[in-house]
């Protein structure tokens, strides 16, 4: 063999290492972006200052539950800042008083990766996950969610709010 030879077989097989270490690489990059980003992995819990930060929902006996039935009480009207609006946990529900008695209610739960959202604060619902803000209507504000919370029917009667 000769010189002319060995140096040719010599670029053939690092070009084959380069070639196989890039896509071996390249493998374990996807197998690593997958197992963080997938799509159906579970969501990150929420974070407990997402918890404190909500005010006490009712606790009569009547205080709902996670099958909530209609009816059922899921605040005290007073428990409830006008402009604003707390976080019933329990019920993954967010009540809320947009103006001087006038009452509504979305899902707790983020529309983006289905972490339960913080109470609300200065008008505004915020996932502590990723950051998603939503109005006191549900409505997105700022992503990454795209899709609004979904409406929660309830009916204020006697200084409760209950599930409509």
């Amino acid at each position: 063999m000769t010189d002319s030879q060995r140096d040719r077989d010599a670029t053939r097989d690092a070009t084959r290492r380069t070639v196989l270490g890039a896509t071996a690489g390249g493998a374990a990059a996807a197998t690593l972006l997958t197992a963080c980003g997938s799509a159906s992995s579970p969501a990150p819990p929420a974070t407990p200052a997402a918890a404190s930060t909500a005010a006490p929902a009712s606790s009569s006996p009547g205080s709902a539950t996670a099958s909530t039935p209609a009816g059922a009480v899921l605040a005290q009207a007073a428990d409830v800042p006008v402009g604003g609006g707390i976080l019933v946990s329990d019920q993954k529900v967010v009540v809320t008083q947009p103006t001087a008695g006038t009452f509504a209610a979305v899902s707790a739960v983020c529309t983006h990766r289905s972490c339960l959202v913080q109470a609300p604060a200065n008008g505004v619902i915020v996932c502590a996950c990723h950051g998603s803000e939503y109005g006191l209507d549900g409505s997105v504000k700022k992503g990454p969610a795209t899709q609004p919370l979904p409406a929660v029917p309830v009916v204020a009667a006697d200084g409760a709010i209950r599930k409509g």
